[in-house]
């Protein structure tokens, strides 16, 4: 702004100096008329000039209309030179000649860049503005006709074409002004410098093309007056320049937002017709020199029938945008719940017709109130939009996405069951990828809540359809692992709460997940190593990788510290890469010493379901040269698998590439049994809780000894974690048990740590099981 104030001084300081010289009696002629002609160039290229930056720093209608008006103002740059020249070097009057066709390109150009300038609301008429502006010259050109101008033409018995090219200016003066007026009337604070500036210029220019012409016209012409004229133009092509310099500095320009006209900007193309009716109505058209009041009052009759249709068509149009936004979403475009339940309803009446299955999906953005109390609503609103567009790019052209809350969405599918499971997992997918707001990189998990009404289900009502989704998308949310959860009667039974996580998060909690946000981003955690040995022949089985958090204020964390920030602010993802990168990095190092050291690394629920970590760990190994079978991934099994087929889908491309697969903590959590026939399984870990008391509880011996011997049936290995002392190995010695762990063999060791103990030990094969 500070250039352009500079720039568009010392050009007022120059205009004024030479408007003083112009105006001023110098009793020097020639040289008044060569700075007259010379400024009135000078003036004219740098308002083209400024034109035309403005276009280039423009883009669409806004760039298209500085073009316009800088071809106009060019034009003025023509003519001026043809007047010059004709005025200074030759005999030739300067009016009528070939500048006037130079002077009038700027009326043109300067109407139609007002006419297509982006200001108000995207479907304004342009057409409406022309027309505003050809009925104001009409009539305004009947009252100067009645008053003034036809007896200037009867006293003028010389050139009609001069006096009806003299007209042509104060016509089309009249024509930009009002245009311009209108402009201004519908541009937004930001741009009213910019109208102001333009509107100002075209009045400053009607005004002295007015008294020019109507000197001219009556014979009158006076040189004094005449200056007063060229400076006025100086000051007109001033303004234009001016209002061009301050146009690159506007923001955005047309808005969606619908406003209501004042009444002023409704009636200002009327009240000239108004008063041109009172000043021409005494008047016979059958009078002498009528003709031109016939022709005009012709025009303006056109004009105004023309326009009518104009507002009839635009009023059609803007009633359509009304009734389109009020189903509308104002901030994403989606769909509103109006309009999604209007949908469904319809839907659920073809269901009930034709029988054809109908899905509605809910979705939930979890912890998305962090984001707004964190970075501001503004960047809420962001993420609300980028997400609409993710969910859009899951779905068909003909399903119905809807933001019918806050943070909640809802997806509407008909047709085959499967494609609504489909659309499901994509979304799940789809917000695998982080969000960049504000230069923050955020990874957001929804919620989601899948009900379907099959073609059977007839007896479904559209209402308990959205409603058995919102269910299903509450037990997600329950779940504190997000996913997509699938409607069963069972849901209805559970009050639907949320998690609670969100309102209970404190000032500590969010900057403990910002600091653990830049820990993970900068691989700034570390791991422990937990050794395992063959009960049966003593030998050194591999380690499993424990995560520790480094804090720099709260010391070392263990898990059950972070993690749950972990699972409930989408890091699992972030924090399964890192774990195994760097485990796979102290393999590396080890077996560069000689030392094969298997790793197994747990992994929790909602990671199995991500189809692309096979290949993530693949080329993990690949980078290190290291065998797949030095890697085990540990289901983690206290959290319910939300996809089984999927999960199966994942973990059998990870062992169908050497990796080996355990279910760690068996026996604590979901569905235990369920997994060993559903999932592709290497090995068990019997959890501690089932070991500690086999000594003294001979009921929980039992448990422990049916379980060895079903894995083993199930041609997997058996390791028991937890073990604390000489006769609890030995009894699971006894049962067969392949492997263990625990403090009875060592705690949980650093890198550095562990190597003291690999001198002593020559890693085994991983143990294989045994059949009972």
């Amino acid at each position: 702004m500070g250039k352009t104030t500079l720039v568009v001084g010392a050009a007022a300081v120059v205009a004024a100096v030479l408007s003083v010289w112009t105006i001023v009696d110098w009793d020097v002629e020639p040289t008044v008329t060569v700075v007259s002609n010379a400024a009135s160039v000078l003036f004219a290229v740098f308002a083209t000039a400024c034109a035309v930056r403005a276009a280039v720093h423009a883009t669409g209608r806004k760039r298209l209309a500085w073009l316009s008006i800088g071809i106009g103002v060019g034009g003025w740059v023509a003519g001026s030179l043809v007047w010059g020249y004709l005025e200074m070097a030759t005999d030739v009057p300067p009016f009528p000649s070939l500048a006037d066709a130079g002077y009038l390109m700027f009326p043109v150009g300067a109407c139609i860049g007002l006419a297509v300038y982006p200001v108000g609301h995207v479907g304004h008429s342009r057409t409406r503005l022309v027309l505003d502006g050809l009925i104001a010259a009409a009539a305004l050109f009947q009252i100067s006709w009645v008053l003034v101008l036809r007896d200037a033409y009867e006293a003028d018995g010389g050139d009609r074409f001069a006096f009806w090219l003299s007209l042509a200016y104060p016509v089309g003066d009249v024509v930009v002004i009002t245009v311009a007026v209108l402009v201004q009337t519908r541009a937004r604070a930001g741009q009213r410098r910019t109208t102001t500036f333009l509107t100002g210029g075209a009045i400053v220019m009607a005004l002295a093309d007015s008294g020019f012409v109507y000197l001219s016209a009556a014979g009158q012409y006076d040189y004094q007056i005449g200056r007063l004229a060229d400076a006025g133009y100086l000051v007109a092509l001033l303004l234009i320049g001016a209002a061009a310099l301050l146009a690159v500095d506007e923001g955005a320009t047309e808005s969606t937002t619908l406003r209501v006209p004042s009444r002023w900007a409704l009636c200002l193309p009327y009240v000239p017709i108004a008063i041109a009716a009172a000043v021409c109505a005494p008047h016979n058209l059958q009078q002498p020199g009528m003709a031109a009041l016939f022709f005009s009052t012709a025009v303006l009759v056109v004009a105004v029938l023309l326009r009518q249709f104009f507002v009839v068509r635009e009023n059609r149009r803007l009633l359509d945008l009304v009734a389109e936004q009020a189903l509308r979403d104002p901030l994403t475009g989606l769909a509103n719940r109006a309009l999604f339940n209007d949908r469904l309803s319809h839907a659920m009446q073809l269901h009930a017709r034709d029988h054809l299955p109908v899905a509605v999906l809910s979705l939930d953005l979890d912890d998305f109130k962090l984001v707004n109390d964190n970075l501001g609503h503004p960047a809420g609103d962001q993420l609300l939009v980028l997400a609409a567009q993710r969910i859009l790019g899951c779905v068909r052209a003909g399903d119905t996405v809807a933001r019918v809350g806050g943070d909640e969405f809802a997806v509407l599918l008909e047709g085959k069951t499967e494609h609504s499971r489909q659309v499901a997992r994509r979304l799940m997918a789809s917000f695998d990828d982080q969000f960049v707001i504000d230069g923050h990189d955020l990874l957001l998990r929804p919620s989601i809540g899948l009900a379907v009404a099959s073609g059977d289900d007839t007896d479904v009502s559209a209402e308990a359809l959205l409603k058995h989704a919102d269910l299903a998308m509450y037990s997600a949310k329950r779940s504190r692992t997000g996913g997509v959860h699938t409607f069963d009667p069972e849901m209805a039974r559970t009050r639907p709460v949320g998690t609670g996580k969100v309102g209970n998060a404190g000032t500590s909690t969010v900057r403990l997940l910002g600091q653990l946000r830049n820990t993970i981003d900068h691989a700034g955690l570390s791991l422990v190593y937990q050794p395992k040995f063959g009960l049966h022949d003593g030998g050194f089985a591999g380690v499993e990788a424990l995560v520790r958090w480094p804090h720099p204020e709260r010391g070392l964390l263990g898990p059950d510290q972070f993690l749950p920030l972990v699972r409930e602010f989408g890091l699992m993802r972030s924090l399964t890469d890192l774990v195994i990168e760097q485990a796979l990095d102290d393999v590396a190092r080890w077996e560069a010493k000689g030392v094969r050291v298997p790793v197994a690394v747990n992994m929790f629920a909602p990671s199995l379901c991500d189809l692309e970590l096979p290949d993530r760990i693949s080329q993990s190994l690949d980078a290190r040269d290291l065998a797949p079978d030095l890697l085990t991934i540990e289901i983690t099994e206290d959290l319910l698998l939300d996809d089984v087929d999927r999960t199966r889908q994942v973990l059998d491309s990870i062992r169908g590439r050497g990796t080996r697969v355990a279910i760690d903590d068996f026996g604590s959590g979901y569905s235990a049994l369920g997994y060993l026939c559903e999932l592709p399984i290497d090995e068990v870990k019997l959890d501690r809780q089932f070991i500690a008391p086999i000594l003294e509880d001979a009921r929980a011996a039992a448990v422990v000894r049916a379980m060895v011997d079903l894995a083993h049936e199930l041609g997997m290995t058996v390791v028991a974690e937890g073990v604390e002392n000489d006769a609890t190995t030995t009894m699971l010695r006894d049962y067969g048990c392949d492997v263990a762990q625990g403090f009875h063999f060592s705690p949980p060791l650093a890198g550095a740590e562990l190597c003291d103990l690999l001198r002593r030990f020559t890693p085994r094969e991983p143990a294989s099981s045994k059949s009972s």
